[in-house]
């Protein structure tokens, strides 16, 4: 799994982005080259198995770490599999109709 680092540019709600994978053996001269441009380190990384999933992550304002959170706890985990069921079974159904 890697580790990305995401930097926006200021007063742009996040729509103007853009990030680097932490294991680039030119990540720090890259991120000072986004810095000395302006970017900013947006929130903390943000671990992902492919870049695309890494951008879904960002583009979700960390709802996934929330739902990370969540998982962690057994209590809340066993509700959190449990809603997943039902949403799937649903999507079953509506897909029959």
């Amino acid at each position: 799994m890697s580790k990305y680092q995401f930097f926006c540019k200021p007063n742009t709600n996040r729509k103007e982005f853009t990030f680097l994978n932490s294991a680039s053996d030119t990540f720090l001269q890259e991120k000072e080259q986004l810095l000395v441009q302006g970017f900013e380190v947006e929130d903390d990384y943000i671990y992902a198995e492919t870049e695309s999933e890494a951008i879904d992550k960002f583009k979700s304002n960390y709802l996934y770490a929330i739902e990370e959170y969540t998982v962690s706890n057994p209590a809340s985990g066993v509700f959190y599999q449990l809603n997943q069921l039902i949403k799937f079974v649903f999507n079953i159904f509506r897909k029959r109709k």
